[in-house]
């Protein structure tokens, strides 16, 4: 079994990596080098066609691309400590907020990565107007998670999960990029220094 990944700052390796460190399993990464375009390389898209990191290769020859789905992989087959749930309710609950995590924060850092910051700037067409109203739109996800964050200590509710290791590799690269936590947003930066506390946040 191979792991091909990237280091910081790229948050979707981050996040198997936090993963797998709270689930205690030891499967050291494969580099990728992203500034020399290794995940483009016709070798690599064999193994993921969009030229996208991480992707799992599992020693049948199986290729697991997508980060919730190299997660989710693992959760099956080493159950504990959970961070999918346990329920039926849980289980919803954690890819309900997982799915708002990346639509509602990443989606804005994203498109400022794309469009508004300069070392994205040779790889595709910027269009900056819009990539700057996406400092905005990342405020606005602020304030909703805040007011979220007001009345429980993990995303989805009494237990880290998934949802927090998405929501964190999503914030440490936006403060990478040069999008911070809004100075009042502060259940969410009591959040972020909760979470960041843990030692997987340094994988």
């Amino acid at each position: 079994m191979k792991l091909y990944g990237a280091p910081k700052p790229a948050p979707n390796p981050r996040r198997v990596r936090m993963f797998l460190a709270e689930k205690g399993i030891d499967l050291p990464e494969t580099p990728i080098d992203m500034s020399k375009r290794e995940h483009k390389s016709a070798e690599y898209r064999q193994m993921n066609s969009l030229g996208q990191v991480p992707t799992l290769l599992l020693d049948d020859g199986t290729a697991i691309s997508e980060t919730v789905a190299i997660c989710r992989y693992f959760e099956e087959i080493q159950p504990e400590p959970s961070l999918f749930g346990r329920t039926a309710a849980e289980k919803a609950n954690v890819d309900m907020w997982v799915r708002r995590i990346e639509f509602q924060l990443m989606s804005p850092v994203g498109n400022f990565w794309r469009h508004a910051h300069p070392y994205t700037a040779a790889l595709l067409t910027q269009f900056k107007e819009f990539g700057e109203s996406n400092r905005a739109a990342y405020s606005n996800a602020q304030r909703w998670l805040d007011g979220e964050l007001a009345d429980r200590e993990f995303i989805a509710g009494d237990a880290f999960s998934m949802a927090d290791i998405c929501a964190l590799s999503t914030v440490d690269f936006a403060h990478w990029i040069g999008l911070d936590i809004d100075a009042e947003r502060t259940n969410l930066a009591a959040w972020h220094e909760r979470i960041r506390a843990r030692p997987s946040a340094s994988a």
